[in-house]
């Protein structure tokens, strides 16, 4: 007799639990075994016994928690199948940052994907979603209401540049999360022709030196210490959001402030941010594309969490797919 889902993969207060394969996917503090979708910090936790991510999740896991933040790492790539106790494990792309996966489980004719975080839209930096059949998919939500409609984030880095040569005797400081957002605007503008220097506030250093380690091209980098106040009075420099509006940023004396994040389609976020440019640019799919995965999948159910669950399972209801929110604490918007 095939056993559903939901018999054998299950929502607990640590994480999302596959009881078969004795592990836990993404758990919120530190377990025995776990499977990593990505590296940002409320996927990716320190102080785990053993770890099964992306050559590129290790890689960054070890640079923001440090060489000894697992006992032991396993290295699986996209594609690549594993067993763990009778239950097939498969990673696909995710599409959100480098390294970033899908987990797909077999287990006895059934099959859950979960999606970890992802995006739909084309990054340089990463490789792109793959849509994987199965029965149960397990969905962030980060953006998902009707409001959210992403940009392109190439028309995006249009505006920027357009801006930048319409004042070109400004600074302009550019709020990004520092891991995947920071390195894929940068590839973004490199594409679109910016071939000047670009400065990194020195909490954007360590991770972006590790894509250009892993491969990305990201051109003439250079971290703000160090520059010239002659330098940066016209320069494009890149920060931690939290830094646009602090003490750091007074060395570009009167510069024009950007954020770029899928929470500048909505006013309110703007307005507390109040940046002079935002920019729509998310590493997460929208609503369209959520729903357009969902059916994609061809999953007969599925499980949403971490993000506006209520109106994505309203919206699954409508549509004859049977849903339902897993409600699992510990995700943050530090991505997006």
């Amino acid at each position: 007799m095939v056993q559903p889902v939901s018999s054998w993969l299950h929502p607990k207060p640590l994480g999302l639990w596959c009881e078969p394969g004795q592990f836990y996917i993404d758990p919120r503090s530190a377990v025995d075994r776990a499977i990593i979708t990505h590296g940002h910090a409320d996927h990716a936790r320190p102080g785990h016994t053993h770890v099964l991510a992306t050559a590129e999740t290790v890689a960054i896991m070890k640079v923001r928690y440090g060489e000894g933040c697992a006992g032991v790492f396993q290295s699986l790539a996209l594609g690549e199948t594993l067993t763990i106790n009778g239950v097939g494990v498969r990673l696909a792309p995710a599409g959100h940052i480098l390294g970033s996966a899908q987990v797909v489980l077999d287990w006895q004719g059934q099959r859950a994907v979960v999606s970890g975080d992802y995006k739909r839209a084309a990054d340089p930096t990463c490789q792109g979603f793959e849509p994987v059949t199965c029965d149960v998919f397990v969905t962030e939500a980060t953006f998902a209401l009707p409001v959210f409609r992403h940009e392109r984030a190439e028309d995006e880095v249009r505006r920027l540049m357009a801006s930048i040569a319409g004042q070109p005797d400004r600074a302009y400081l550019v709020g990004v999360y520092g891991l995947g957002k920071c390195q894929r605007v940068i590839k973004v503008l490199r594409q679109a022709g910016f071939d000047k220097p670009i400065y990194l506030h020195g909490a954007l250093m360590g991770l972006t030196a590790l894509y250009q380690s892993l491969g990305q091209e990201l051109g003439d980098v250079r971290p703000v210490v160090g520059a010239t106040p002659e330098e940066l009075a016209t320069a494009l420099a890149m920060c931690p959001p939290s830094a646009v509006g602090d003490r750091w940023s007074r060395r570009f004396g009167d510069p024009v402030t950007v954020f770029c994040s899928g929470w500048m389609r909505t006013r309110g976020r703007v307005r507390q941010t109040g940046v002079e440019l935002p920019l729509v640019i998310s590493d997460h799919a929208d609503w369209p594309e959520l729903i357009a995965t969902i059916v994609e999948t061809g999953a007969s159910e599925v499980w949403v969490t971490h993000g506006r669950e209520d109106a994505l399972v309203r919206q699954m209801d409508l549509m004859g797919i049977k849903a339902r929110a897993l409600a699992l604490v510990g995700r943050e918007d530090e991505d997006d």
